[in-house]
């Protein structure tokens, strides 16, 4: 942006006039949304079915990271215009797209912008012939959240549809109804953005309009998808139990399953996946993938970025993790170092396999990375701190700027999120929806040694990697707008 916005004469006015601008843009994203699977975001945050607080906290976000204003009354005409045109299923960044109006001298109307950045987006087709089915092979905290994010992102119903969950029936009589209670309720990421209708009768689940069929299984060799009426699905192993091609393998015999996706690190020759970085290596002939780790897509993104701009020679990730549910509740016996220890009193030294890991997506670091793990007593978002030697001399200041632009205007946009605040903690970051978010305030460097400190949703925003790896390989691929900002 080219100045600094004006203080109004009228704090409260100004917000009222802004308020009622943003309760008229919710139903035109919605409208967008659920007719033509148009989703609106605001620098990376998605404006589909949020709230008035919600879509004006956005705006406000970008004084952070453009160091100025984005006003509803900039923000509005543009989103008029985009409603305006006959668009097919695509993405646009609203505030990237208005922001790059106001910075334009040539002095278009705004429908003539819009429709000139938009071009190639009016009337293009469904992004798949018919909607993909989905079943999701397990239901802890990854399942239930990646189930959560496909509700959410079913839109017109033209593209993924989750159909059914795979689970261990457990002892109570009432499993499905406490099935549904967790989906409904969470500690950590409240409760669901929507209603949950449960059918005992058929077993089934009713979120938001999506019949979602449970299914009591102890193994893949007692499914039959193809009684639900599911064809052709792909199937998201959340449970961790098989990791390898021939555990995994076991899902693809199951009759209307043609695909798997596992939700942790694969072994053996199984592609790892970090959205953003090599997600050009899926082939329509994978029939097995893994989205890696929730660490690995955390660090690989802002590696990737550091290592195209500056080299990395070689360096240690330390990880402090929330504790997971594999840990115990209080000391008992535990398979693992350390981790038999009660989670939720101690700082549990472990080991991480992300550093390694880092070599599948980013095979220029193989060798390069060294690693450990720190559980600590929160229940979730976690930090990766870098500690690298560059290949080259840089400052503070030279660093977080080119992180910045990497965050907000680059192909990583989705992957890494940028905070300046010197007051934030860990529970300011339960929801984020990127890989990652780089603490530009708590940045070291000197000369070429830097430490970079990452904080990641390790559960909701790995899910949301988790759904995009899913789509791409549902063949689902959006257009982002605006294409360069």
């Amino acid at each position: 942006m080219t100045q600094k916005r004006p203080k109004p004469a009228d704090f409260f006015k100004d917000w009222k006039e802004r308020e009622a601008l943003a309760e008229t843009m919710i139903p035109m994203i919605g409208k967008l949304n659920r007719e033509r699977n148009v989703g609106i975001y605001m620098y990376g945050r998605n404006l589909v079915n949020r709230s008035v607080l919600d879509i004006m906290k956005s705006h406000r976000f970008v004084r952070q990271v453009e160091e100025n204003e984005l006003s509803e009354w900039e923000t509005f005409p543009v989103l008029e215009a985009i409603s305006k045109m006959g668009l097919g299923p695509v993405h646009i960044d609203l505030g990237t797209l208005t922001n790059k109006y106001m910075r334009d001298n040539r002095g278009l109307s705004v429908d003539d912008f819009v429709r000139e950045e938009l071009s190639g987006a009016e009337g293009a087709g469904k992004p798949i012939p018919e909607a993909r089915d989905v079943v999701i092979y397990g239901f802890g905290r990854i399942g239930r959240l990646v189930a959560r994010l496909l509700v959410e992102k079913a839109g017109s119903g033209d593209v993924l549809r989750l159909r059914a969950i795979v689970l261990r029936k457990g002892k109570a009589d009432n499993d499905l109804v406490k099935r549904a209670s967790l989906l409904r309720r969470d500690s950590v990421h409240g409760a669901f953005k929507g209603t949950i209708r449960v059918d005992e009768d058929t077993s089934t689940l009713i979120c938001n309009g999506n019949e979602i069929k449970i299914i009591y299984a102890n193994s893949p060799a007692e499914v039959d998808y193809t009684q639900y009426g599911i064809k052709d699905a792909i199937v998201v192993d959340s449970t961790g139990v098989w990791r390898d091609e021939q555990g995994l393998g076991r899902h693809l015999e199951c009759p209307g399953a043609s695909k798997v996706l596992l939700t942790a690190p694969g072994k053996g020759d199984i592609k790892n996946i970090v959205y953003g970085i090599n997600n050009n290596d899926i082939t329509e002939d994978d029939r097995i993938l893994s989205a890696a780790s929730c660490t690995t897509n955390a660090i690989v993104p802002v590696l990737k970025a550091v290592m195209d701009e500056f080299g990395v020679e070689h360096g240690h990730v330390e990880t402090v993790h929330a504790y997971t549910n594999d840990q115990n509740l209080i000391d008992n016996y535990h398979k693992g170092e350390r981790r038999g220890r009660a989670a939720a009193l101690n700082m549990v030294l472990t080991e991480t396999g992300a550093a390694k890991a880092v070599a599948k997506a980013l095979p220029a670091l193989k060798g390069k990375l060294t690693g450990n793990a720190i559980r600590v007593p929160t229940p979730n978002v976690s930090m990766a701190i870098l500690n690298l030697r560059l290949g080259r001399a840089a400052s503070k200041d030279e660093v977080n700027e080119y992180i910045r632009k990497v965050a907000l205007h680059s192909p990583l946009r989705q992957q890494i999120d940028y905070t300046n605040s010197p007051e934030v903690v860990s529970c300011d970051f339960v929801g984020s929806r990127r890989a990652c978010v780089y603490d530009s305030i708590a940045t070291i460097v000197d000369g070429d040694n830097a430490v970079l400190y990452c904080w990641y949703d390790n559960e909701f925003g790995y899910s949301c990697q988790v759904v995009r790896c899913l789509e791409d390989m549902a063949g689902v691929r959006y257009k982002l707008f605006p294409l360069q900002d």
